[in-house]
């Protein structure tokens, strides 16, 4: 019952929260304890500019539309995708907000809240006001690159402070450090609110060997739209993809065919795809996919520095792409 008194205090507190709302959400958390919502295709939603390098608030607004509409399971908001290093808090505060306001409660959210000071995330993590959000997503703390051990205490105490499910996120090339599988299932049978862990260490033998050894309430998402295909037939549970805020009937589609068993209709659009997962990615992500959504008339092709829009030649070669896919 520990974990249930501590979200009820929390949620009670809340400016925005009355009592039948916290209510509810006591119970949403019980259940999420348990299982893993963050299944299928999630959205790594991407942050659109306008050419002055503001928030474009409308375009997000479209494209939320756009993939509820069109084959989206969740939202990972607020994420490396989303720029999210080069938000202020405000702008962070009322993406958080208009996206929950979209949703309307008809996908799961998942929003970022990781770092390296250990005790700033535990900080944020108490005082925050999660109200709609329905799990974190959590990063390999990067650059002071901290042993297994120190990576089992660094999450370990995420756990503790969190009044929501925690995703794991595993992404070396980024932070420098590699969690290894043993870290990540001891992890998972410590900790009962860790309940997923976006993998994206590029290695499909770290994957089935996390797989192998997990507790059966636990699961493996995608974090590499390249290696979903291969992943779902391993055993993972879906993708937090980057090419979805682009092509979310599609690549959902690649999923629900690999969830029915159906591999062959799978490996047919996984391949059609096999071009376009490399150029979203040569110059950079999020990149690749603005320049994709800027041909497709979504949005600006504008990103804020240190990151800078694609090389000519390569949106050249995006455009061709999504013509044959068309």
């Amino acid at each position: 019952m520990h974990n249930v008194t501590f979200f009820f205090s929390y949620s009670a507190n809340s400016k925005k929260n009355g009592y039948l709302c916290t209510s509810y959400f006591v119970i949403t958390y019980l259940h999420s304890m348990a299982n893993n919502i963050f299944k299928g295709l999630g959205i790594a939603l991407i942050t659109p500019f306008k050419a002055d390098h503001s928030v474009d608030y409308a375009s997000l607004k479209r494209l939320v539309e756009y993939q509820i509409q069109n084959g989206a399971d969740f939202f990972c908001i607020l994420a490396t995708t989303g720029e999210t290093p080069c938000l202020t808090q405000e702008e962070k505060q009322r993406i958080k907000q208009l996206v929950i306001e979209l949703n309307q409660g008809r996908l799961p959210i998942l929003v970022g809240c990781g770092g390296n000071n250990t005790a700033a995330v535990v900080e944020e993590l108490k005082t925050a006001d999660w109200s709609g959000v329905d799990g974190v997503l959590s990063v390999c703390p990067y650059y002071n690159k901290p042993s297994q051990e120190g990576l089992y205490r660094h999450f370990k105490a995420i756990a503790e402070a969190s009044p929501l499910p925690v995703v794991l996120y595993n992404v070396p090339g980024r932070t420098g450090i590699n969690m290894k599988a043993e870290t990540t299932v001891r992890l998972a049978r410590d900790c009962k609110n860790i309940v997923a862990i976006k993998e994206a260490s590029g290695s499909l033998e770290q994957v089935d060997e996390i797989i192998k050894n997990k507790p059966a309430d636990f699961d493996v998402i995608s974090g590499d739209d390249a290696l979903t295909f291969p992943m779902i037939a391993s055993g993972a549970a879906g993708v937090i993809s980057v090419i979805g805020n682009a092509l979310p009937k599609e690549f959902s589609r690649m999923i629900r065919y690999e969830f029915r068993g159906e591999y062959e209709p799978a490996r047919k659009i996984h391949h059609r795809f096999t071009e376009l997962y490399s150029l979203l990615f040569v110059d950079g992500n999020p990149a690749g996919v603005k320049a994709l959504l800027h041909e497709m008339g979504f949005i600006e092709n504008e990103l804020r520095l240190p990151l800078v829009p694609t090389r000519i030649t390569t949106m050249q070669k995006i455009a061709s792409v999504l013509k044959e896919l068309s």
